[in-house]
């Protein structure tokens, strides 16, 4: 194993610390935890959003914490949930009032600790509302879930809630929004390598060099077939067809289209994939109206990538050109301009 790491055990705090540093205009720690907020947080008449999860996904969820996304996130080790009580100190702190809206990807750990950590915030006082991310059409139930993946749909989901919480709609209205997100997002993935956890110091799992894995979760967690390497076009058709099929989208109607790395996989390399899904929805009739290409929701170092399709409708198109301004994301117009 060789990373850019002192302790294997101490990585994720480590890790927060520098990010905490080089972020200090734009988040800020939540007391002792590993949490961060956004720095003027709690904004006065705002509905919070609060997110997390394992580590290892970077920049998911820190990296979206700040005016437009998120208002908190809080990570766990690498790839394990954080507990309850580091949930419950970040919600409290950006909380101004009008609730906070947990916005959790589906995972055992995770569903678990943050619906322990909503109760344990409405006893202090602080009203919560939970929304559960479960875009992968890969497999049905996993080591880590029941019920699908929650995987790079996150991100679409937290910005365009964000952009509703922005405005000023009331928790209610940010949580149905967030809703529709998750209703009107599928998204599948490929592995071309394995990735090291630190503490573990070997690969999570074998992958020869001439196989990859159609369906993997950002765990590395089994997808639906091993096969033989593939060109991008192939890939991107094996990707794109499960989506299409769960999304039922139809000629002449519009999608976000999201190219995903998993860590280890260049930009260049990114950009042709989705020059390959863009193909293949030009066939279909399908329209890209809105598209982002990049390392978001990602799985450490593996290498490979997702393809994400958000099923567009005015509002939601509105809602995902509102101006954010993260550490990993900074948009101020419809095309990122």
């Amino acid at each position: 194993m060789k990373k850019l790491i002192n302790d294997p055990h101490n990585v994720v705090a480590e890790s927060i610390a520098g990010f905490l540093r080089a972020e200090s205009g734009r988040v800020a720690r939540v007391g002792d935890t590993l949490a961060v907020r956004r720095v003027d947080a709690p904004v006065q008449g705002k509905v919070a959003l609060l997110s997390g999860g394992g580590s290892g996904h970077e920049p998911l969820h820190a990296g979206f914490v700040g005016r437009g996304m998120l208002d908190a996130a809080v990570p766990g080790p690498v790839f394990t949930s954080p507990t309850p009580d580091p949930i419950v100190a970040a919600a409290q702190s950006v909380d101004s009032g009008r609730g906070v809206l947990f916005i959790v990807k589906n995972y055992t750990g995770d569903v678990l600790n943050f619906e322990t950590a909503a109760e344990l915030a409405e006893l202090e006082g602080v009203t919560v509302e939970s929304v559960l991310v479960d875009d992968d059409v890969a497999v049905r139930d996993s080591l880590y879930t029941a019920g699908r993946r929650g995987v790079a749909g996150t991100l679409l989901v937290e910005k365009i809630a964000g952009a509703a919480a922005e405005r000023g709609d009331d928790l209610e209205a940010v949580a149905s929004v967030a809703r529709t997100v998750v209703s009107r997002v599928r998204s599948m993935g490929v592995a071309l390598s394995a990735c090291t956890v630190p503490h573990a110091g070997v690969p999570s799992f074998d992958l020869a060099d001439d196989e990859i894995e159609i369906g993997i979760g950002i765990h590395g967690e089994p997808g639906r077939a091993r096969i033989p390497a593939e060109d991008a076009d192939h890939i991107a058709a094996r990707l794109l067809a499960p989506i299409l099929e769960d999304l039922e989208v139809a000629k002449g109607e519009r999608v976000l289209v999201l190219v995903n790395g998993m860590g280890g996989t260049p930009l260049s390399e990114l950009h042709l994939l989705f020059g390959s899904v863009a193909a293949l929805l030009d066939e279909r009739g399908i329209i890209i109206d809105r598209s982002l290409v990049g390392n978001y929701v990602t799985a450490l170092e593996m290498q490979g990538a997702s393809v994400t399709i958000l099923h567009l409708d005015p509002e939601l198109t509105e809602l995902w050109d509102a101006p954010v301004d993260t550490p990993a994301l900074v948009r101020r117009g419809p095309h990122g301009e």
